[in-house]
């Protein structure tokens, strides 16, 4: 497998008709992120949009999102700084990344858990499962429906959706795993939906 990265990320920015050009080649500096990442030696893992496009074909993104130790943000080849106990945010020659800490224990699970690769611009990336990808989306719905965020809820609902199709994991299974991170309320909702995803899987 490889992605091509830049080039997502390039469209991605220039189909923004609205909003002033922009002036960086990101199939250049996607290619320097991650020879700079692997010049630090910080132990980190591609999640989001990007992670999606190894088992999704067609999905969009602007932005790069990594789970990362927060012991290491001050080792990152960017500036980078933590929004809270959960995340974090920086930018690398105008390539914007989005972080994932490991104080959260979820995330830690799946840094240590669900790793596979890819190529990217040449060089081999840690990237995320199909099933950590499937605990991540599942586990952010509650917050973003609370949020009032419905169209990002709905796309994460997708997500979830085509990545059943590309991975063998029961319910169960993603249930108990989420299990110590959301409330009792939270998991009943997690149920509904993955009930409904399966149901959905089954009537195409």
């Amino acid at each position: 497998m490889v992605l091509r990265v830049g080039e997502v990320l390039q469209h991605a920015h220039d189909a923004k008709l609205w909003s002033p050009k922009v002036t960086t080649d990101f199939r250049t500096e996607v290619s320097g992120l991650f020879a700079a990442l692997e010049g630090t030696g910080v132990r980190y893992l591609l999640v989001g949009g990007v992670a999606m496009l190894s088992y999704v074909e067609g999905r969009n993104t602007e932005d790069i999102d990594l789970i990362v130790n927060p012991a290491d943000i001050a080792s990152l080849p960017f500036s980078a700084t933590s929004r809270d106990g959960d995340f974090g945010s920086g930018s690398y020659h105008g390539v914007r990344i989005d972080l994932l800490l490991t104080s959260n224990l979820l995330f830690d699970r799946v840094l240590r858990d669900e790793k596979t690769s890819v190529e990217i611009e040449g060089r081999q990336v840690a990237v995320c499962s199909a099933r950590g990808l499937v605990l991540l989306k599942l586990f952010a719905l509650p917050s973003l429906y609370r949020q009032g965020n419905t169209a990002r809820a709905a796309l994460y609902e997708t997500d979830v959706f085509m990545l059943l199709q590309k991975c063998d994991v029961a319910n169960d299974w993603v249930l108990e795993a989420l299990k110590p991170h959301l409330s009792a309320t939270d998991l009943g909702e997690i149920r509904a939906i993955l009930e409904e995803l399966r149901a959905r899987r089954r009537r195409f």
